[in-house]
């Protein structure tokens, strides 16, 4: 055990996790937090909190996780190079563990010019292999990158992210490998919408004995319609959408968001059944309500109860974030 978090527990306890993607609000009002995570709370073993998604301002990821984690849910803080030099990653690292957030996924980050600040300074000091090798000093060596001692080291359960579905595919077991040895404990995946080509990735990886060394968490979400599913292939950095889903949308007419969460249940049947997946990550922007239906009709709920669960939530999580 890395950490005391639920994900980790449910994972080393054998269980098929679930983690479900919060988009951090528009908003400073603490109760929008909540609001958005009682849809998924139930439903999943750690909600993630994102960090300024696409390059665009949202509320800050540690404040969103830690609000989350007042809330009762275990949360994963998702930590971006892009904006942040190594002084202050490192500060958030520690911080987030201080505030009871012990789940980091590090990224690498989009670049300022996919979002709505173009005009904005990167950092990228940092990528996300570096992070991941930053985090695990922290947490094992109990030291900054300076050397100077850290007076209690954090509980991390450190992730990093994969993309199987986008070429080079002969690289991405290479990437994983990478990320493994710098310290990931476990992984979420970008969208999978070609199944035959997770499996191809999962038989390398199982090759290479890396489902051994990491918990592998695969992306899926629903889709609303055709012009979505379009609208993500041409904007959304990796996301790969076959031509026969977006047929299937077409064809479906009004009744697309039936069909769209129709393909997402199809493709978490057969994401089940491959050896070395260890979990999924639902990312279902705007369309919240669905992964509960989606996850009770493939059987995964209601979620397993491991050792310790997570605390009671506190009587008004806003009220004390507020005070």
């Amino acid at each position: 055990m890395r950490s005391d978090s639920r994900l980790e527990r449910v994972l080393r306890a054998g269980h098929f996790a679930i983690t479900a993607e919060l988009l951090s609000p528009d908003s400073a009002d603490p109760q929008a937090v909540v609001d958005h995570a009682s849809v998924l709370g139930d439903s999943c073993d750690a909600i993630n909190a994102t960090d300024a998604s696409g390059a665009s301002v949202h509320m800050s990821n540690v404040a969103v996780a830690a609000l989350l984690r007042q809330a009762g849910y275990d949360a994963v803080v998702q930590m971006a190079c892009r904006d942040r030099n190594r002084i202050a990653m490192q500060g958030d690292l520690l911080g987030a563990a201080a505030l009871g957030v012990q789940n980091v996924l590090c990224l690498t980050g989009d670049g300022v010019g996919t979002g709505d600040h173009p005009e904005s300074k990167p950092v990228f000091d940092m990528d996300s292999i570096t992070l991941l090798r930053t985090a695990r000093i922290l947490r094992d060596k109990g030291h900054f990158l300076s050397g100077r001692t850290i007076d209690s080291p954090p509980k991390l359960f450190l992730g990093g992210a994969s993309n199987p579905f986008a070429p080079p595919y002969d690289f991405r077991p290479l990437r994983l490998k990478k990320k493994i040895e710098a310290g990931a404990d476990f992984i979420q995946t970008q969208y999978c919408f070609d199944v035959p080509r997770l499996r191809t990735f999962m038989e390398r990886v199982r090759d290479m004995g890396l489902d051994k060394r990491v918990f592998i968490l695969v992306g899926v979400g629903p889709l609303r319609s055709a012009r979505a599913a379009l609208w993500m292939r041409e904007n959304v950095p990796g996301v790969v959408i076959p031509d026969r889903l977006v047929r299937r949308l077409t064809d479906a007419g009004k009744r697309s968001q039936t069909e769209g969460k129709r393909i997402c249940v199809e493709i978490i049947e057969e994401i089940k059944e491959i050896p070395g997946v260890a979990g999924i990550h639902m990312m279902a922007y705007r369309q919240e309500h669905l992964v509960p239906e989606i996850l009770d009709e493939v059987g995964l709920l209601p979620r397993p109860q491991v050792g310790d669960d997570m605390p009671e939530p506190i009587s008004d999580p806003v009220q004390t974030a507020i005070s």
